[in-house]
């Protein structure tokens, strides 16, 4: 599979994913709470493509500036927590992502602390997700239900691409291809979701259908067979289709909270 220039490209204009400086409203705490679950996997993907030697300039800032945004997008979500019992999700969450930390770096990368941190983000993962659930379900609206939805398709994207670099990498691999199977027949329901949703606008119509576009480069570059071009191809696709959803999850994210 050969990439083009643009996709190369659009992979360095999304090095640095954006945040604002705080929370502004259950819309916009959604999203960024369904960011933290992306981040889980991000970290790990770059850290898998560190250690198979593969885009690793990017893969160096895309590991760095995606654990500050965690610490960031942390601190804001626990300051702006409605609820008792979400600062307790994200009490634990803290905790459990300050392991992870201590597994991504200090280190050179290798196979058997790549099993180690497949352990550990499913911990914070399943945390971020509480997290967002939990604010779904203040929320109340249809709104907030499509933010968590599009944002979810962020983590996905990530989710598959580390495990397709973990399995390169002999990293878990009698489970990395179930995993992808899965993650791939929910984003591929979720868009279908997201596109015939009411509340989708011209704006959020027109990323979804780049986001299809997207989705047929990385699922082509998930079914090579594994090797280092391969994983340099999903890595690559994966953050594209990232940036992508991530802007579609910020659409949905301004919609009216009805």
């Amino acid at each position: 599979m050969k990439l083009d220039r643009r996709a190369i490209l659009a992979l360095g204009a999304f090095a640095a994913l954006p945040a604002t400086a705080q929370v502004t409203d259950i819309n916009d705490a959604i999203n960024k709470a369904g960011r933290q679950r992306m981040l889980s996997q991000r970290v790990v993907k770059a850290y898998m493509a560190l250690g198979l030697q593969v885009q690793q300039s990017t893969a160096t800032k895309v590991l760095d500036q995606s654990m500050a945004l965690f610490d960031r997008q942390l601190v804001e979500l626990k300051t702006f927590a409605p609820a008792a019992t979400v600062r307790e999700t994200y009490t634990q969450l803290e905790n459990q992502w300050s392991g992870l930390k201590g597994l991504l770096v200090g280190a050179a990368p290798s196979v058997a602390n790549a099993a180690k941190l497949l352990a550990q983000d499913s911990a914070v993962l399943a945390l971020a997700n509480t997290g967002t659930q939990q604010l779904e379900q203040i929320h109340g609206k249809p709104a907030g239900k499509l933010v968590n939805l599009a944002g979810r398709q962020r983590m996905l994207s990530q989710r598959m691409a580390k495990y397709y670099l973990a399995s390169t990498w002999g990293v878990e691999t009698g489970v990395a291809s179930g995993e992808i199977a899965k993650a791939r027949t929910e984003f591929a329901q979720a868009l279908e979701t997201l596109r015939n949703a009411p509340e989708a606008t011209p704006d959020i119509l027109q990323e979804l259908s780049l986001a299809d576009g997207q989705w047929v480069l990385f699922s082509a570059a998930l079914n090579a067979k594994p090797s280092g071009q391969g994983a340099s191809n999903v890595f690559i696709t994966s953050e594209n289709l990232l940036a992508v959803m991530d802007k579609v999850t910020g659409l949905y994210s301004k919609l009216q909270k009805t």
